[in-house]
C-alpha cells in the first residue's frame, strides 16, 4: 500500500484489511480438562450453546412454526467476565458434574482482522484503486508489475488482479489470438481462392501498412491502443486487403487467360482498377468518419474505432498502390525460380498455350 501510494497513476487507494479489531482466544489446559473428562469437543459445544444460534426445539402452531435458540442471558455476553458463569458438564464424583469454564481455559486477548477474506481457499486482502486524471488502465497495470519487482514480494506472496483489470488482460490476450486466427483464416480461404501458396502472402502484404496508419493516428490523435482501437485494426483486415484483391485478381486472370506477362499484367490491373480502389476506400473512410469526429455521450469509447480505421486507410491507401505490384513481382519471380528448380515449366504466355 505504501508503495502504491506513491504511484502516480493510482488515486484513492484503499484495502480490506482491517487489522485493529480485539480478538480473543481460550487456552485448554488438556492436562487439567483430561482429570474433569472433559474434552475440546465439550468445550466447543457449552460456548456454541451460548453464544451461537443452536436450535433446541420447535414450537408448532395452527398457521406457523417458530424455532427456540438456545443463548446464554445477555449479561453474560456483554464482557469477558461471563465466561466465568459458564460450567461443564464432568464425568467424574468429585465435581457434582459441574466444572467452570475458567478452571481448565485460559483466557488471552490480542490484536486481530475484523474479517478474513480468502480467494481460492487462500487467505486474501483486495487492494482497490482507481485512475489518475491522463492514465491509461495498461499504464496503471504495468507501474504495478513494477512495484511488486522493486519491493521485492516474498514468493510465498501471489498476486492477481480482478474486476476491471483482470478483464483488461484478458481482453488483449483474447484479441491477440483473434488477430492471428483470422489472419490465418484470411490465408487458408486466399489460398484456395487462387489454388497458390505465394499470392495469398502478396495480398496479406498490405496489413501492416494499415495497422502501423492506424496506430500512427491514435498516437498523433493522443489515444492509446485500447479494446476498440485494437477492434479497428480487425475490421482493417477485411477493408484493406480488398485493394490488393482488386489487383492481384485481375492480374491473375490476365496473365492466365490474356496471355499477359507478370509485369504488364500488374501494370493494366493498377491502372484500371484504381478507380474502383479509390472509391471503396473513401466509401469506408466517410463512413467512419462520424466515429471519429462525433460528439456526445459515449463519444469517448466510440471515437478510437473511427480513428484507428480512418488512419489505417489512408496509411494503406498511401503505401499498397506502391507495395503491391512490387511484391506481387517479387513473388513471381521466386514462384517461377522455385519451378525451375524443380523442372517445372514455367507460368507464362507459352505455358499458357501448351
Amino acid at each position: 500500500m505504501q508503495k502504491l501510494d506513491t504511484l502516480p497513476e493510482l488515486t484513492d487507494l484503499a484495502s480490506d484489511m482491517e487489522q485493529q479489531g480485539s480478538a480473543t482466544d481460550l487456552v485448554i489446559d488438556r492436562s487439567t480438562a483430561a482429570r474433569f473428562g472433559i474434552t475440546p469437543a465439550t468445550v466447543d459445544n457449552v460456548l456454541y450453546d451460548s453464544f451461537g444460534q443452536r436450535i433446541v426445539s420447535t414450537i408448532y402452531s395452527q398457521s406457523n412454526q417458530y424455532r427456540v435458540i438456545l443463548e446464554a442471558d445477555p449479561s453474560i455476553q456483554r464482557s469477558l467476565s461471563g465466561l466465568s458463569q459458564l460450567y461443564l458438564p464432568s464425568s467424574t464424583s468429585t465435581t457434582n458434574g459441574q466444572v467452570p469454564l475458567s478452571a481448565i481455559v485460559q483466557v488471552k486477548q490480542r490484536a486481530g482482522p475484523l474479517q478474513i477474506t480468502h480467494l481460492g481457499q487462500f487467505p486474501a486482502t483486495t487492494i482497490s484503486f482507481n485512475l489518475s486524471p491522463g492514465y491509461s488502465l495498461g499504464q496503471a497495470v504495468n507501474a504495478i508489475h513494477q512495484a511488486e519487482k522493486d519491493i521485492q514480494l516474498p514468493a510465498k506472496f501471489v498476486t492477481a488482479f480482478q474486476g476491471t483489470a483482470a478483464a483488461f488482460q484478458n481482453v488483449l490476450t483474447n484479441e491477440a489470438l483473434l488477430l492471428l486466427a483470422s489472419v490465418v483464416t484470411m490465408y487458408i480461404v486466399l489460398g484456395v481462392l487462387y489454388e497458390s501458396f505465394i499470392h495469398p502472402v502478396t495480398i496479406l502484404s498490405t496489413l501492416p501498412s494499415a495497422g502501423i496508419g492506424a496506430m500512427l493516428a491514435l498516437m498523433l490523435c493522443g489515444h492509446d491502443l485500447d479494446v476498440l482501437g485494437i477492434i479497428g485494426i480487425i475490421l482493417l483486415i477485411g477493408i484493406v486487403k480488398k485493394n490488393a484483391i482488386m489487383m492481384i485478381d485481375f492480374a491473375l486472370d490476365a496473365e492466365r487467360h490474356g496471355g499477359l506477362g507478370p509485369r504488364e499484367a500488374i501494370t493494366q490491373a493498377c491502372l484500371l482498377r484504381f478507380r474502383p480502389i479509390l472509391m471503396t476506400t473513401m466509401a469506408a473512410l466517410l463512413g467512419a468518419l462520424p466515429l471519429m469526429l462525433g460528439t456526445g455521450a459515449g463519444s469517448e469509447l466510440r471515437r478510437p474505432l473511427g480513428i484507428a480505421i480512418v488512419g489505417g486507410l489512408i496509411a494503406s491507401q498511401l503505401l499498397t498502390l506502391f507495395t503491391t505490384p512490387v511484391i506481387y513481382l517479387a513473388f513471381d519471380g521466386l514462384a517461377t525460380r522455385l519451378k525451375r528448380a524443380r523442372g517445372a515449366p514455367s507460368a507464362g504466355p507459352d505455358a499458357a498455350a501448351i
